[in-house]
């Protein structure tokens, strides 16, 4: 049975999410900590609404209670009402911030009032409009910031409120090729990348704009600023997710396309022409030589052609 402990929803709309609830876990379609999207049907004038849910069980009795003991630590969904099923491109995001609920979860009721309610609140604020406010922040400079986390550069950042400095950190996170290339892949680059430039890239908010030290660009990037800009009026934040997806897909496009260029290259001399040009047209070359620069460093032959590109892209 689900008991009701929270909701601004209206009582005939409550009712029919808990009963759409029911249905869900009594199919063992729900697991724990992972969250799931669905649209639901509520008599409210919304009509169909998409609903993130997610079980989870509370900590503090999780780590008490031992592999013996009958008694089982309570259960309990979460759910978030948006318009539509577009909080599923937020989904990572909503399943961290019902793992810091689970952190801090204490269900007394003056817990559940002072410190429960409003954080649950405030979940669309915290975990959907992070990269909206970040691209209205830098404007034209976010260029820098999407060189910066598609390079994997440290960023610094310098003078900020709480709040902006966690957006900061969640936009290069969401911004990362992290999931998307080999893992150590990544680890070397990130090394690589701090061995390289020896200092992080600032970013400091002391005034209205920040400011950037030790920044870099390419046109890739540049470019895919402006989609980020010329979004911003519409102000919807699920537009810039999506946009945000569409940059590392195109990333992961160059690279794929970079390295079937340079497999091809090891035994033509054309493809290696080929992959020049790739370089010097697609925007990102410095970028995109740096990670296949990483992920070839044990095969003889493609760390040859590699060298041979780096010394044309320098000249």
């Amino acid at each position: 049975s689900l008991s009701l402990l929270d909701t601004n929803l209206p009582a005939e709309a409550e009712t029919e999410l808990r009963g759409f609830i029911a249905k869900r876990l009594a199919k063992g379609a729900v697991f724990e900590g992972m969250g799931n999207v669905a649209t639901v049907d509520l008599s409210i004038p919304e009509c169909k609404v998409g609903c993130y849910y997610c079980l989870f069980q509370q900590e503090s009795l999780l780590e008490t209670a031992t592999l013996e003991s009958d008694i089982n630590a309570p259960e309990y969904v979460v759910c978030f009402l948006g318009g539509s099923e577009k909080e599923d491109t937020f989904r990572l995001e909503l399943d961290k911030y019902i793992q810091s609920l689970k952190l801090s979860l204490d269900l007394e009721q003056k817990t559940l009032e002072a410190c429960v309610n409003p954080y649950l609140r405030s979940w669309f604020e915290n975990s959907i409009c992070p990269i909206q406010r970040v691209v209205q922040l830098f404007q034209e400079k976010l260029a820098f910031l999407l060189h910066a986390a598609l390079s994997y550069t440290p960023v610094e950042v310098k003078n900020a409120d709480e709040r902006t400095e966690k957006d900061i950190s969640r936009f290069l996170a969401a911004a990362s090729l992290q999931g998307l290339v080999q893992e150590g892949t990544m680890t070397s680059l990130c090394i690589a990348m701090t061995e390289e430039q020896h200092k992080s890239m600032v970013v400091d908010c002391t005034g209205a704009q920040p400011q950037l030290h030790n920044a870099g660009s390419n046109r890739f990037c540049e470019d895919w600023m402006h989609a980020f800009v010329n979004g911003a009026e519409g102000g919807n934040p699920f537009l810039f997710r999506q946009v945000l997806e569409n940059f590392k897909l195109k990333a992961i496009q160059d690279i794929n396309n970079l390295k079937r260029f340079i497999r091809q290259a090891e035994m033509n001399h054309y493809a290696l022409f080929k992959c020049y040009m790739f370089l010097k047209n697609c925007g990102s070359g410095d970028i995109l030589l740096k990670i296949v620069k990483v992920e070839h460093a044990e095969m003889p032959e493609a760390r040859n052609v590699v060298t041979v590109l780096e010394e044309f892209m320098r000249e």
